[in-house]
């Protein structure tokens, strides 16, 4: 079929809310644009005359193109080097979609992602359609080609297992800041003490590295483990410059809504670490250095203004 420019509008509008879900669904920004292409492949191969909701026809396209994704993720996952994280998106990114209510900011947040990475591929998209775009059980049902009760069944299931994880506090971008800035302060002290007090007594450390940037394969687990790994971490070293290939400056942000260190060098975007804070202090860091997974936050970096970095040639 040969689409109008009508018919290219009408997928062009649905764009940034294709991509947000899609995001959501796989963790990742570059395999979300891929389906949302293929999404397109299909629109433009359809009788898009016939159509008479091109909003819902879009939807189940692509929310069944990322199901197959999954299922395929999940066994490429069980060859990952080391530990598995999302793509982390900075702040601004109109990938991470509407962010009207709690619910929508949370549905994106690093922490949630992570979790939804232990939902079956149908809970990740019922609790994706649900929470983050209100769909109703009767729309989502006729995407998933199930019952509506089945729909209702499986979302009261998902949320109850994100919800098994710690809440996190939601935070402005000031806050962020200040928490980025106390963190570092401590995590450069050369003392462990500072890093002890601002962590839950059971955080956690996590790193991506994809086999490509040395990550520990097994997460530190407890505040006395984490903040020693902090504290060396943020210890400047020969060895460690020549693994990242200089001394990056480092940035306070927000990624995926929560408080952020970015580290920086020669204008590529290095590492990204979100900080999961809840009022009990930080519980988790979740470290992202996969090169593959920094590519969209390099891009967004280079168009945005980050201010100054809080450390020059930290490392």
């Amino acid at each position: 079929m040969v689409l109008t420019m009508n018919d290219v509008d009408r997928f062009e509008a649905s764009r940034p809310r294709l991509e947000a879900i899609a995001y959501r669904l796989l963790g990742s920004a570059s395999e979300a644009e891929d389906a949302v292409q293929d999404t397109f492949l299909r629109w433009q191969a359809a009788d898009v005359d016939r159509i008479e909701v091109p909003e819902a026809w879009l939807t189940k396209v692509l929310t069944n193109l990322c199901l197959n994704q999954l299922t395929s993720a999940r066994a490429r996952r069980e060859t990952y080097v080391g530990e598995w994280l999302p793509e982390p998106l900075l702040a601004g990114d109109p990938m991470l979609g509407p962010a009207d209510t709690a619910e929508q900011r949370e549905s994106v947040s690093y922490a949630v992602l992570a979790v939804m990475e232990r939902l079956s591929p149908n809970e990740r998209a019922v609790y994706v359609l649900r929470e983050a775009f209100d769909y109703p059980h009767r729309e989502i049902a006729e995407i998933l080609d199930i019952t509506e009760a089945a729909s209702q069944q499986i979302f009261h299931r998902a949320k109850k297992h994100v919800a098994a994880g710690k809440a996190r506090t939601e935070i402005d971008e000031a806050e962020a800041r200040r928490i980025v800035e106390e963190f570092l302060a401590a995590a450069t002290s050369g003392r462990t003490e500072p890093l002890v007090r601002l962590l839950t007594g059971d955080a956690i450390a996590i790193g991506d590295g994809g086999g490509k940037v040395p990550a520990r394969a097994k997460a530190f687990e407890g505040a006395l483990a984490v903040a020693t790994f902090m504290r060396g971490l943020f210890k400047p070293g020969i060895a460690k410059r020549k693994v990242i290939g200089g001394s990056p400056d480092v940035y306070a942000t927000t990624a995926n809504g929560s408080p952020a260190v970015v580290a920086v060098l020669d204008g590529r975007v290095v590492g990204v670490m979100c900080l999961e804070v809840t009022a009990e202090g930080i519980t988790a860091f979740r470290n992202q250095v996969n090169p593959d997974k920094l590519e969209r936050a390099t891009r967004r970096w280079a168009a945005s203004d980050h201010g100054s970095p809080l450390m020059e040639a930290a490392f």
